[in-house]
Order: structure tokens, then sequence, then C-alpha cells
């Protein structure tokens, strides 16, 4: 059981409304990390369509937003921390997604905390054997957290 989650939640996009609050944000980080017994050390920063192409094209090259990026912490080995790193999530780009797909509840908001807080371990989906394992972990955690499923898995 992780023994305790510090939460960094940005706000920075234009419109709030519909963002999933701060307390269920955490619940769903608890549990991906559930296995963890040090403490956990995020930032989550929702942001606005500008801001992630922006992101995207100076990280990734890519010139279009994107759902989420995620940036990995990786201190000198002399720095013992407990910061994973930094997941960004484009409100726009979920929003789209949801009403594209009929999504009509946070389950998509979780998981793209999943898909994030995995590239924060380390995880990807580069090749089809890593996607699978990576979609299969995403799926089990949307289950955990009693979503029955999401749209992309």
């Amino acid at each position: 059981m992780v023994s305790r989650v510090i939460l960094n939640l940005q706000l920075v996009c234009a419109n709030t409304q519909g963002i999933p609050a701060n307390n269920k944000i955490k619940l769903w980080i608890k549990k991906i990390f559930f296995s963890s017994k040090k403490k956990i050390e995020l930032t989550i920063r929702i942001v606005d369509i500008q801001e992630m192409l922006y992101l995207n094209w100076y990280y990734l090259g890519k010139k279009y937003p994107t759902n989420v990026l995620s940036f990995p912490f990786e201190p000198p080995s002399e720095i013992q921390t407990s910061l994973l790193g930094d997941i960004v999530i484009c409100k726009q780009i979920i929003e789209y997604e949801n009403r594209k797909n009929n999504i009509f509840s946070d389950v998509h908001w979780a998981h793209m905390i999943i898909h994030g807080s995995l590239h924060l371990l380390g995880y990807d989906h580069i090749c089809d054997e890593d996607a699978e394992l990576m979609n299969a972990m995403e799926l089990n955690i949307i289950r955990t957290l009693g979503y029955k499923t999401c749209c992309f898995l």
C-alpha cells in the first residue's frame, strides 16, 4: 500500500469545468501505485490545446497536439527522491475524445492518468508486445477503479 501520495495538480487551462476533483485523481494515483511502500510524488498538469501543441512539437517533434505526455524525472544517482515526474493532459483533447466515443464518466481521465503514470514507470507502447502489456495493465487498473472498461482498451 502506498504510504503517501503527494500530488501537485496544476490546472492551467482556461476552463476547469469537467476536470475530476483532486481527491478523485489522488485515489486513482493510489490505485496505480498500490504495491509501492514508499512515498510517491508527481505533477499532473492539465493544459489547453496550445500548450500541448507546443510541448508535443518541442519534445517529440510532432506538429499536432496529443491527449497525454509524460516526463519521467531521472535524478542523478546520488540523489534519493520520491519524485516520479510530470504528466501533462490536454483538456480539449480529452473532451473531444469523450464526445467522439460517447463517454459520460471520468473513465477516460482515469485512463490518461494511468497511461501517463505507466510511462513514468518506464512502460511504453513502441512495439506491439509492449503495447499489449501496457494495455493489459491499463485495463486491469481501470477495472480496479470500478469502471467496466474504457473505449480505447
